[in-house]
C-alpha cells in the first residue's frame, strides 16, 4: 500500500512515499479501514519538523484524520461491520493516516454523516472533537453569550464559527478583507480584519466597553496578554496554541477571567455531536483545496506558507 513515511525530522521534503504492508487485525477489538480521504492539521507539521521527537521513534507515519470504510473487523467487533463508513482521528503517538489502509480499535470509530462525501468527512474529526472541547466543556458556551473566534478563516476557525452560531450566540470573528464574504456566510455576524484594524479597539466599540464572554484564540503570539482587553468580566479564553514565551496576565485577573489550555481531542464523544450538527445541515465542512497522496509535500507547503497568493480558507484535505 502507499504510505508517506517520515524517515527524518525536517521541512516538507522529508515525506517520503513508500509502500508498505497492508497491516494486519492483531487484537480481536481492532477494525481495518481502507482511507478514501485524510487532511493536513498544524499537528501533523509540528511533528513532521520534530516538535514531538521525544514522543516518537523513526521512522514516522503521521496524519490525524480518517474517512474511509471498514474492510475487516476482530472477533470482538460487534458494533461495526464491513462496509461502514466511519471517520475518526487516529490516536497521537500512533500510527497515522496518510496511508491507504488504516489499523486502529473499534473505540475510537465514529460513524460517517451520511450527507457529506469523504473529503469533507475528512476535513472535521480532529478539528471536530477539539472545537467541542473548547467551545462547549471549557468555555460553555450557552444561547445569547457573545464569542470572538481569532483566527477565523482557518480549520478549527471556520468550524467553530458555525458550532457558536448553532449553539446561539453572537460571533465575532477576525480574517482578511477578501474572506469577510465567506466568513459571514458561515454565521459570524461580525468580522475585523485584524490586517487593517485594531480587533481590540473594534471590539471595545461594538461591545460599548462591555467585551465579549468568550475568546478562541487559534493565533497565539500575544493573544492571551491581549485578550482580557477585549473580554467581559468573569469571561472565559481558550487557548490551543502553544506559548514560547511568558505573557504578563495582569488584565486578565481584573476581568476575574478564567483560561483554559487545550491540546488537540480526540474525543469519539466530542465527534458525536458534530455529526449530528452536520447531518441537520447546520454544519458544514469547509475545504481549502484537495490533494493527493503523492502530493503531500505541496499540501504541507501550503498550510505553513505564511506568504501564499490565495489566502487559506478550511482545511487542506487529501485525497486516497
Amino acid at each position: 500500500m502507499k504510505t508517506i513515511v517520515i524517515k527524518n525530522y525536517g521541512g516538507p521534503e522529508v515525506l517520503q512515499l513508500a509502500e508498505t504492508s497492508i497491516p494486519s487485525i492483531a487484537d480481536p477489538s481492532q477494525v481495518l479501514v481502507k482511507v478514501r480521504a485524510t487532511s493536513i492539521n498544524p499537528l501533523d507539521f509540528q511533528i513532521r519538523r520534530g516538535d514531538y521527537a521525544a514522543l516518537f521513534d523513526l521512522p514516522v507515519i503521521t496524519g490525524h484524520d480518517v474517512a474511509g470504510d471498514i474492510i475487516a473487523v476482530g472477533e470482538a467487533v460487534k458494533n461495526w461491520k464491513t462496509g461502514d463508513k466511519v471517520y475518526y482521528s487516529p490516536r497521537f503517538g500512533g500510527s497515522g493516516s496518510y496511508t491507504e489502509y488504516h489499523l486502529t480499535d473499534e473505540s475510537s470509530l465514529s460513524r460517517m454523516p451520511d450527507n457529506i462525501s469523504y473529503e469533507k468527512a475528512a476535513a472535521i474529526p480532529l478539528i471536530g472533537g477539539t472545537v467541542w472541547e473548547m467551545l462547549m466543556v471549557r468555555a460553555q458556551l450557552k444561547k445569547g453569550d457573545s464569542i470572538l473566534i481569532l483566527g477565523g478563516a482557518g480549520g478549527v476557525g471556520t468550524l467553530a464559527i458555525q458550532v457558536s452560531k448553532a449553539l446561539g450566540a453572537f460571533v465575532y470573528t477576525t480574517g482578511q478583507s477578501i474572506l469577510h464574504k465567506k466568513l459571514k456566510k458561515l454565521g459570524a455576524d461580525v468580522v475585523i480584519d485584524h490586517h487593517k484594524e485594531n480587533w481590540i479597539e473594534k471590539i471595545q466599540i461594538y461591545t460599548k466597553g462591555k467585551g465579549v464572554n468568550v475568546i478562541i484564540d487559534t493565533v497565539g503570539g500575544a493573544t492571551l496578554s491581549d485578550s482580557p482587553l477585549a473580554l467581559a468580566d468573569y469571561g472565559s479564553v481558550v487557548t490551543l496554541v502553544d506559548i514560547p514565551k511568558p505573557q504578563n496576565l495582569i488584565n486578565a485577573w481584573e476581568k476575574n477571567a478564567t483560561y483554559h489550555f487545550v491540546f488537540t481531542r480526540q474525543s469519539r464523544d466530542e465527534l458525536h455531536h458534530i455529526t449530528e450538527l452536520i447531518e441537520t445541515g447546520k454544519v458544514k465542512p469547509v475545504i481549502d483545496s484537495i490533494y493527493s497522496l503523492e502530493n503531500i509535500q505541496k499540501a504541507h507547503q501550503r498550510i505553513e506558507d505564511s506568504k501564499r497568493e490565495k489566502p487559506l480558507f478550511g482545511k487542506i484535505v487529501l485525497s486516497v
